[in-house]
């Protein structure tokens, strides 16, 4: 018991080597923990050696040298003064003249030493107009100058939220404007969990693969399906994954699809050019070197020790593309039983004849999700589906979101939102030839037609 306490302490511990989220207001960043590597975050410098041992979820100031410097958690009693207040803001003129500090007076306070909290104070002191506010406009000002002048970042452990909340705040084109609440409604959707075999495709950065893996727990098998030379994975990286979850994950190119469809899959081939190429080079090496005559022995010397580093890293390259062979063997071969869990496509590209390729590996009864930014492409994706059968419980939604600001005598919806978070087409498999030969002389007429030729039937015989 003592054991599992101490891992756990362990796990919620900073550390070096750890991914973590920087978190200032709304504002978020993934980093690497590093032994005095600079870290710039919302135009501030700083190291992070003196958060590891730390608590995840433990908030920072940035003092003087870029270091970091723990800062207890705020009680209530301690809040700025603030004790007069106005009626309404009617006869208050933003004319630039109210505030008394010049921008050089606030440089030399940063430069006396004074923390952001101090500044915040000072600039309440010397306003004109600060006591003629109502106490909700007070409050507003307070929060605007704490967030310009106070350091404060909050280290976070990486999660599907944060980094989603991240990429979608930051970058949204890299994760093809992908939305937090509808990736959640994917990993919904696609039946997610532990122990699934589980086919991904995507060109979200990695961020919807890492996301899949957080839900299955490092138990079960993905396949990650990729377009041109390798995956892209920066965004499961960021997640700080340990090792065994790395041994589940799998990944094969989408070019070879219709070859592992077709059972006509060779790996050996490539390998096999690559061998000739390497050895056809080093023949044509050995002989222009034969060919030459040095008389000096020092020559020679670096000459063999070129030779050795050349040879060094062919057998390098060679173990690499046999540890590759191995990794896509395994890969195809999880295929090859076409008995995947769940199907999850989130790409740049037109996912239609994606889907049509990848559907035919998932097992029937299971669930299959296709997000796209636009409604075009998922609605010929639904036609196709439906002309080609296979499939039930078609649906294609979309989300909306909108948050509420919730504060005593102030709880509105937040004016600026996000305008749509993309498409998602959703549906189950089946076995298409266990329903046709269930009811093979099923009547294409209409219900009411047919119940009223049954009736005319049953009629005739009676009379008969």
């Amino acid at each position: 018991m003592a054991e599992c306490v101490n891992d756990s302490d362990e796990e919620s511990r900073i550390a070096y080597g750890d991914y973590v989220v920087l978190k200032r207001g709304e504002v978020f960043k993934s980093v690497q923990v590093e032994n005095k590597k600079k870290v710039i975050f919302e135009k501030q410098w700083f190291f992070m050696d003196n958060a590891v041992g730390q608590l995840y979820g433990t908030m920072f100031e940035i003092v003087a040298g870029g270091s970091l410097k723990h800062k207890p958690v705020k009680r209530a009693g301690d809040s700025l003064d603030s004790k007069e207040a106005g009626q309404d803001n009617r006869h208050i003129v933003d004319d630039g003249r109210s505030q008394k500090l010049t921008r050089d007076d606030i440089e030399t306070l940063k430069e006396q030493g004074l923390k952001g909290q101090e500044i915040v104070q000072q600039l309440i002191d010397n306003s004109t107009t600060f006591k003629d506010k109502t106490e909700f406009a007070q409050e507003k000002y307070i929060k605007k100058k704490k967030k310009k002048y106070e350091s404060d970042i909050t280290v976070l452990k990486p999660s599907t939220r944060l980094l989603a909340m991240m990429y979608h705040g930051r970058e949204p084109g890299k994760i093809c404007h992908l939305r937090y609440d509808t990736l959640a409604q994917m990993l919904t959707l696609g039946n997610i969990h532990a122990g699934s075999k589980i086919i991904v495709f995507e060109t979200c950065a990695g961020l919807v693969l890492g996301s899949v893996m957080e839900r299955m727990g490092g138990f079960g098998s993905v396949i990650q399906m990729f377009p041109g030379g390798g995956p892209t994975r920066a965004g499961m990286e960021s997640f700080g994954f340990p090792s065994h979850f790395h041994q589940t994950l799998h990944e094969f190119p989408l070019c070879k699809v219709n070859a592992v469809l077709a059972g006509k899959l060779d790996l050996s081939e490539k390998d096999t050019e690559n061998s000739r190429s390497e050895e056809t080079a080093a023949e044509k090496n050995s002989e222009a070197q034969s060919m030459e005559i040095s008389l000096d022995p020092q020559e020679q010397m670096r000459r063999d020790e070129r030779d050795r580093l050349r040879e060094q890293r062919a057998q390098e390259k060679k173990v690499k593309m046999e540890e590759k062979r191995k990794k896509l063997a395994s890969a195809a071969a999880l295929l090859q039983d076409r008995n995947a869990d769940g199907l999850v496509i989130a790409s740049r590209f037109h996912p239609c004849p994606v889907l049509m390729g990848l559907i035919k590996f998932v097992a029937p009864s299971r669930p299959f999700v296709v997000y796209c930014q636009y409604r075009e492409p998922l609605i010929e994706c639904y036609n196709k589906l439906r002309e080609q059968g296979g499939v039930i419980n078609l649906r294609l939604t979309d989300s909306w979101l909108r948050h509420y600001q919730v504060l005593p005598n102030r709880t509105h919806p937040v004016l600026l939102m996000s305008g749509g978070g993309g498409y998602l087409l959703s549906g189950t498999t089946v076995d298409a030839g266990t329903a046709k030969t269930k009811n093979p002389h099923k009547s294409e007429e209409p219900d009411a037609k047919r119940l009223k030729l049954e009736e005319k039937a049953s009629s005739c015989d009676s009379s008969v």
